[in-house]
């Protein structure tokens, strides 16, 4: 048998086909004749479904948010006549028509009105910085008497809406001398902000106290731990509540609207009431006028963004 050519072996002992040896048959394979592809399971399809409604619902999000933001930025464009004549999703005519912003920044006053938001918004984002660090640095670290009522207290506070309580703050207001002066707004923002306070304690609970103690060790007081130690280590919860609470005061109507009467007191948000009257209301000029009040937050928004939910996150976890 050994002497067999290799032709006549292969005549004497023909090789299998490998569909055959596998169990397959002799149509097995990936060509034409083979079986037809598998059909996806109930787990794919579900899986298909689900990121397909994600997707949907992004979408439609997207278009919520941004139609509002389109219907302002054309009416800003559109002439009086041209405002009460189109639609208002119909594109302006001219699209260089600026008269709009022009009424709006002069007969507006934006001027003073961005100077009185800015001089409000500093002054209060560091009161509420520094009581706000101080007040989670306290609860966090120190131990007195009633902490857990202190805490509770602080939970209900920030549960009770702030219109049901304006009565009471106004009257404290007025004897405290501060109504129509920008001290009204700025107490106020300063001492009604409950939520950034949780942020902040949240935040320095992922500060180990061994820290504390180390520096106490060393002769550091406490106040010297918190200004060097723990301030400089809290620097993304303070991003995070100088982001959110800035875009807050920037865009609040009631309070400035309420305690700052005074035409000269005007913020960016009361300055939009300037073209209401009791006999209408010039919408296009007020569009325009919107366009350059949302335009400063949108940017900065989009530059901080991650810095907001980064901060949100990590004091979310911590």
């Amino acid at each position: 048998m050994s002497n067999l050519t290799p032709t006549a072996r292969h005549a004497a002992f023909p090789r299998s086909d490998p569909g055959q040896v596998r169990g397959r048959g002799p149509g097995a394979g990936h060509g034409p004749a083979g079986p037809a592809r598998r059909r996806p399971g109930p787990g794919r399809v579900v899986g298909t479904v689900a990121r397909s409604a994600k997707y949907a619902s992004l979408v439609l999000a997207a278009i919520v948010v941004i139609i509002p933001l389109v219907v302002v930025l054309f009416a800003s464009f559109k002439t009086h006549t041209e405002y009460h004549t189109t639609g208002p999703l119909s594109p302006p005519r001219n699209w260089l028509n600026l008269d709009n912003f022009a009424t709006a920044w002069t007969d507006g006053n934006m001027l003073r009105g961005f100077w009185n938001t800015s001089i409000i918004l500093v002054v209060s984002l560091t009161g509420t910085v520094f009581v706000g660090t101080l007040a989670a640095y306290a609860i966090s670290r120190l131990v007195f008497p009633f902490k857990r009522l202190v805490l509770g207290l602080f939970l209900v506070a920030a549960l009770v809406p702030g219109v049901t309580t304006q009565v009471a703050t106004y009257q404290i207001v007025k004897s405290m001398g501060l109504v129509n002066t920008p001290w009204s707004a700025i107490v106020l923002f300063m001492g009604t902000d409950i939520v950034s306070i949780y942020i902040f304690i949240q935040f320095m609970q992922s500060i180990p106290q061994s820290v504390d103690q180390a520096a106490m060790i060393d002769g550091a007081s406490r106040f010297t731990i918190y200004r060097k130690i723990i301030l400089p280590l809290m620097k993304p919860a303070i991003a995070t509540v100088v982001i959110i609470k800035g875009i807050a005061v920037y865009n609040e109507f009631y309070i400035p609207f309420l305690y700052m009467r005074s035409p000269d007191l005007n913020v960016i948000s009361t300055a939009l009431f300037r073209f209401k009257g009791p006999y209408g209301a010039q919408w296009e000029t007020i569009a325009a006028c919107t366009m350059i009040v949302i335009l400063p937050t949108v940017v900065i928004f989009l530059l901080l963004q991650r810095f907001i939910y980064n901060g949100i996150t990590a004091g979310a976890t911590k």
